[in-house]
């Protein structure tokens, strides 16, 4: 096990819908949870959602793992969150900040919490949404808040300081963890450790990159003219 990566702090969730990739994750012992959503089990070619999901839980029943709602209506997220909380005691419910209308889901999640009900709530981008789903989960059961720092980084601004500002949010919180969501590159991994961030949630194709912090960077950049070297040749490139 590479030593940098075993002494980061940040608990290491892979973010996926591959049962194979998931289970590949599951027997590194770096990783601690999982996450999911409707996009990536599209991706993925899931079809049957509860019997994909009670599949994954019963192969990984001892980390956490977030299967999302997909209604747009919270009456009926309400229904579907209820139903996803019963399939394991390591199960947490994903409920969107807002519907598609914009609505916010703060009274939903603060129902549902109250009853005891383990929640994920995700696509957050703004410090006001922090405030407003850590009043709502004040009190209540063990939950994760998932900022969506890469996508704020896709605007061009820099999610450090609202990821900084959204721990303080919830430091008087219990049993509510900051999820630094949708990261685009290892270092990200690195900046949400030194911040203090409780987890960050990562595809495998950057959790699979672990082995490379704090390798020479000398030695990496030999490694990167032989790989343009093996691979011209390997292609029978004449000039």
């Amino acid at each position: 096990m590479n030593r940098f990566a075993a002494e980061l702090k940040i608990k290491l969730f892979a973010d996926g819908a591959d049962k194979a990739t998931m289970l590949e994750m599951y027997r590194n012992p770096l990783i601690q949870g999982f996450t999911t959503n409707p996009t990536l089990m599209r991706k993925a070619g899931i079809s049957d959602y509860a019997s994909f999901a009670r599949d994954v839980v019963q192969a990984i029943p001892d980390r956490p793992i977030s299967f999302e709602v997909f209604a747009d209506d919270f009456g009926e997220m309400e229904r579907q969150a209820r139903i996803i909380a019963g399939w394991g005691a390591n199960v947490n419910a994903k409920i969107p900040v807002t519907n598609t209308k914009g609505e916010p889901c703060f009274d939903l999640v603060r129902k549902l919490t109250c009853e005891g009900i383990q929640l994920n709530i995700t696509a957050l981008l703004t410090l006001d949404q922090v405030r407003c789903v850590a009043s709502a989960l004040r009190g209540g059961a063990p939950a994760f808040i998932s900022v969506f720092a890469g996508r704020i980084a896709d605007t061009g601004i820099d999610p450090l300081p609202i990821m900084a500002a959204s721990l303080k949010e919830i430091v008087d919180l219990p049993g509510v963890e900051l999820i630094w969501a949708s990261p685009r590159e290892l270092l990200n991994v690195v900046q949400a450790n030194a911040i203090g961030c409780h987890i960050i949630t990562a595809t495998s194709d950057i959790l699979k990159k672990l082995s490379t912090l704090g390798k020479d960077l000398t030695q990496f950049s030999l490694e990167t003219v032989q790989m343009f070297h093996d691979d011209a040749r390997s292609s029978g490139f004449t000039l």
